[in-house]
């Protein structure tokens, strides 16, 4: 699975890298986490990035599912999935993303990221989601004259999911799993809907992906600085 990843490219450089605008306010980031708003380019605006919540919801869902991954062997089979996987497609911006091992009898956190530490993008799937109206006060019993809801609309929430695949001969050792890392020639290819699942399970094809030990620190994704990407004795 993919749980955890790092973005350290400034706004500036996220821009370059993927032709697209990038929200003013975005900073490095070196612990991205399950249910942050991220950068995100989705396939219905291809020339600006948005920020997601990490943690997918499909549009019917009474409640709030928060599904970080997606298996691409059963992404277009599965309900919560389909939908999105045929037309709601997107690009999520990494540098690296993190994976937990044993060692030594305890799960440590691992980094996987290429030679030269260049962004990449992971397959993504997204939705928007609008929580249940809830009636509140006298109208939820009838005696209320205009019905109407108690603090206004529901927010609605745009959601992503990493997808995630076998792992290549470099990962193997450290993961069962890893995510979708699209070579850069491929990436428009995914967002135009024009790459099918069967390319999908086949990992990144390159050996200059690398995984090193990195600090417990990033266990805890109020840790954000640039030392959680460093190198440390395992």
């Amino acid at each position: 699975m993919c749980g955890r990843y790092s973005l350290a490219a400034t706004a500036a450089e996220l821009a370059e890298r993927f032709d697209a605008a990038v929200p003013d306010d975005w900073g490095p980031r070196y612990n991205c986490s399950p249910g942050q708003d991220l950068p995100v380019l989705a396939a219905d605006d291809p020339d600006a990035f948005r920020r997601m919540t990490w943690g997918f919801t499909p549009p019917w869902a009474d409640e709030s599912f928060d599904l970080i991954n997606a298996r691409t062997e059963t992404v277009d089979e599965k309900r919560t999935f389909a939908d999105a996987f045929a037309s709601r497609r997107c690009l999520v911006p990494a540098d690296g993303f993190y994976e937990w091992s044993d060692h030594a009898g305890e799960k440590r956190p691992y980094r996987v990221a290429f030679d030269d530490e260049r962004t990449f993008a992971m397959a993504g799937i997204h939705a928007t989601w609008e929580p249940p109206q809830r009636q509140a006060g006298l109208g939820e019993w009838g005696g209320g004259s205009d019905g109407d809801d108690a603090g206004g609309d529901a927010e609605r929430v745009e959601s992503f999911a990493v997808l995630t695949t076998e792992p290549n001969d470099r990962i193997r050792d450290l993961h069962h799993r890893m995510a979708v890392v699209l070579p850069r020639d491929r990436e428009r290819e995914w967002l135009a809907g024009d790459l099918g699942k069967a390319a999908l399970l086949e990992p990144y094809p390159g050996d200059d992906l690398r995984w090193y030990p990195v600090s417990t620190r990033v266990n805890s994704p109020a840790n954000d600085d640039p030392s959680l990407i460093e190198e440390v004795e395992a």
